[in-house]
């Protein structure tokens, strides 16, 4: 009898055993990805903002001399002295060459005698005059008489004139023989030497001065791109910047920043025929001379603001057939591309005009990743991302001009 207690323990505990396992097969199996699937891929991601932004036109220019004189010998004769040094800064009325005066010396003492002689000949026929006139009144002279010693005089005194004219003259050739600056500046090589002869038929260049204290920028800027602004303008999209907002800086031909800033001088209202282009003109401060004559540099010229202007990381705009795109990341949290219009690079930035607006994801980094409708996980991107820091605004360059999607 004991031997049997086993076998009717497990005729009970079995049936308990698969009521048991059949329950466990009915239950849902617990969510979640299956053991060993990979996370969604990282992308860093740019959140749009749109900000104030002060656009420039970056332009070539040459810089100029605000007042250039060129030193000419007005005398003929021969270089006896040079009296500057090459290269110096010299004031107006500051001697600079002296010419061989002994010729023009003499002319002028001539001229002087003459002059002399004159007026000797005014005195005697004015004081023949003076003695003819109680004459004349009793008629102890011919009335003939009379008008020839009242024609002498006026003879005598045009003659004196004509001399003093002709000492005049003579003292203007014998100061030329003295070559002085008409404006103060810089003045360059010396274009003659001791012993030169000059003036001989033509005014000889001897020197040039540059005044380069302030200077002048001569700046193109296309007719298309200023009609563009205008009607960016005029569509209310941009504001202008106004002469109070309105700057000009300049990058030198090292491509560092020049300290001072300029303003704008003047706008040509015609277009040149030849280059379709629009002369503009600013004026720099040059106290430390930094900027010399005929130096080519680029002009950053401030000439509108826009309100809510869209800016991306420049890396972000991909340039393809179909034009300009970027892509985003949606709020599902899966990659979606967006057709833009990114026509103007502002330093790394791109200014988006179309497809962009306030609170798009942008992705920046992580492209290889990231595939049209496949999620992703999006990070804030740690690069700088904003257009305050980033002072001027210029046209896209060529290879970067596709046309852009609208």
């Amino acid at each position: 009898m004991q031997l049997s207690r086993p076998d009717s323990t497990l005729r009970l505990v079995a049936p308990l055993l698969l009521l048991a396992t059949l329950a466990a097969c009915g239950e849902k199996a617990p969510s979640g990805p299956p053991a060993g699937a990979m996370p969604p891929p990282e992308v860093a991601i740019v959140t749009v903002t749109p900000a104030r932004l002060a656009l420039s036109t970056e332009l070539p220019g040459r810089v100029e001399a605000s007042r250039v004189a060129q030193v000419r010998a007005r005398v003929a004769g021969i270089v006896l002295k040079r009296v500057f040094r090459e290269g110096s800064e010299v004031k107006a009325g500051d001697v600079l060459f002296r010419i061989d005066s002994a010729p023009f010396k003499a002319t002028y003492d001539s001229a002087q005698a003459a002059v002399a002689k004159a007026e000797a000949n005014l005195a005697q026929a004015s004081l023949k005059v003076q003695r003819y006139e109680p004459l004349i009144k009793t008629n102890a002279i011919s009335k003939q008489e009379f008008d020839d010693a009242a024609t002498a005089q006026k003879q005598a005194s045009a003659d004196l004139a004509s001399s003093k004219a002709a000492r005049q003259n003579a003292g203007l050739s014998l100061g030329y023989a003295t070559v002085t600056a008409p404006i103060s500046g810089r003045i360059g090589r010396a274009q003659v030497t001791e012993g030169a002869l000059v003036g001989m038929g033509e005014a000889t260049p001897l020197a040039t001065i540059q005044q380069v204290d302030t200077v002048y920028v001569n700046m193109t800027q296309s007719s298309t791109e200023v009609l563009a602004l205008q009607r960016a303008m005029a569509s209310g999209r941009l504001q202008s910047a106004g002469k109070g907002l309105a700057k000009v800086t300049l990058l030198t031909e090292d491509g560092k920043d020049y300290p001072q800033s300029g303003k704008l001088l003047f706008s040509d209202l015609s277009v040149d025929e030849s280059s379709g282009a629009v002369t503009l003109r600013a004026e720099f401060p040059n106290p430390d001379r930094l900027l010399l004559p005929g130096m080519y540099v680029r002009a950053k010229l401030a000439q509108a603001v826009n309100e809510q202007a869209i800016t991306v990381p420049q890396q972000a705009v991909q340039r393809g057939a179909q034009g300009a795109s970027v892509m985003l990341v949606g709020a599902d949290g899966k990659v979606a591309v967006r057709p833009v219009r990114a026509d103007t690079a502002q330093g790394n930035l791109w200014i988006v005009s179309e497809g962009l607006k306030a609170g798009d994801k942008v992705i920046v980094e992580g492209f290889q990743k990231a595939k049209p409708g496949t999620a992703v996980k999006a990070v804030a991107w740690p690069g700088p991302v904003g257009s305050a820091a980033l002072p001027a605004a210029t046209p896209a360059t060529p290879a970067a001009a596709t046309p852009a999607a609208k």
